[in-house]
């Protein structure tokens, strides 16, 4: 039976010259040259360009679909994560509008709040995600995620949106609480999806943030001890409580390189009408969002090891 060579078994063999034996010339093996090889045309070329993209983009959202239907095992995750913004508006919110010790200009301080309020449920949200990434490093699922042909950043990225439509549900609760309230907030529909947008790009980064730790300290307890550090002075280090020119210069220099910062300053421009630089903010928010896929995705095989 004849054996079956592949087109580069051809060139190994173009390339070897028998040895010549004592008293014979040397006689080159030269394979037959064809102009189609059959096997050339079931060679399948990894996509490229427009189609590689297209590619990314549905397993991001095949990612993010797969986290987002573990809300249906247990669906009062969303109202349980209302309680906290609740108490922060009725009773934080309105002892320090009733106190008047911190000046909002003409903007109430419940106004002035709610979109802090709002950027911090997103984060309380967000900061411990990569918990999950680590228990599904535990349960063998990441393994068997991480050699599919997707890349690890569609998984990071789709795991960073899914934190950031999690945190959506904020934006609806906190808006809700606040027109109950009497607080004066836009009932713009456009200002409204804006804003959701805004908070997705801030849940996405700190997502990303606490994935990057997950592959630096592989540990879930040890996760859940940085988490818990790092959540408060991120939120007391943003104006999400008070604006930013009653700060001491310290702290100003931490609002300024803290990201929350800028997710709060585009929430109370689309929610209450405040100046707002909308480039800075918005270019912030997604080139850190870009920076924290990318880190989150260079220290994901860190943690499968």
């Amino acid at each position: 039976m004849p054996v079956q060579t592949s087109p580069t078994t051809h060139r190994v063999l173009a390339c070897v010259k028998s040895a010549p034996a004592e008293g014979q010339h040397a006689v080159s093996v030269e394979p037959e040259q064809t102009d189609q090889s059959p096997a050339t045309h079931g060679l399948i070329r990894a996509p490229r360009g427009w189609r590689r993209l297209r590619g990314v983009v549905l397993r991001m959202g095949t990612f993010a679909l797969v986290e987002l239907q573990k809300l249906r095992h247990d669906r009062t995750e969303l109202f349980t994560r209302m309680v906290q913004p609740a108490l922060w508006l009725l009773i934080f919110g309105q002892t320090f509008s009733h106190l008047h010790v911190i000046d909002t200009g003409s903007v109430s301080y419940l106004a002035f709040l709610a979109p802090g309020i709002i950027a911090q449920s997103a984060l309380f949200i967000s900061i411990f995600y990569g918990i999950q990434i680590v228990w599904d490093r535990d349960a063998g699922i990441l393994a068997k995620l991480m050699v599919t042909p997707a890349p690890a950043s569609a998984l990071i990225a789709g795991k960073a949106f899914a934190a950031g439509v999690r945190s959506v549900a904020q934006v609806i609760g906190v808006l809700v609480i606040a027109y109950l309230m009497g607080v004066h907030l836009t009932a713009n529909p456009l200002r409204i999806l804006a804003a959701m947008g805004v908070v997705v790009l801030g849940s996405a980064f700190f997502a990303c943030l606490s994935m990057s730790l997950a592959g630096l300290v592989r540990n879930r307890d040890r996760l859940m001890g940085i988490g818990q550090a790092i959540t408060m002075p991120l939120f007391f280090a943003s104006n999400a409580l008070y604006p930013v020119d009653i700060m001491p210069t310290w702290l100003r220099w931490l609002s300024a390189v803290n990201p929350l910062s800028y997710e709060v300053n585009a929430l109370r421009g689309l929610l209450i009408g405040t100046s707002s630089n909308w480039p800075l903010d918005i270019g912030v928010l997604v080139l850190a969002a870009i920076v924290g896929v990318f880190t989150a995705s260079a220290l994901l095989r860190r943690l499968v090891r």
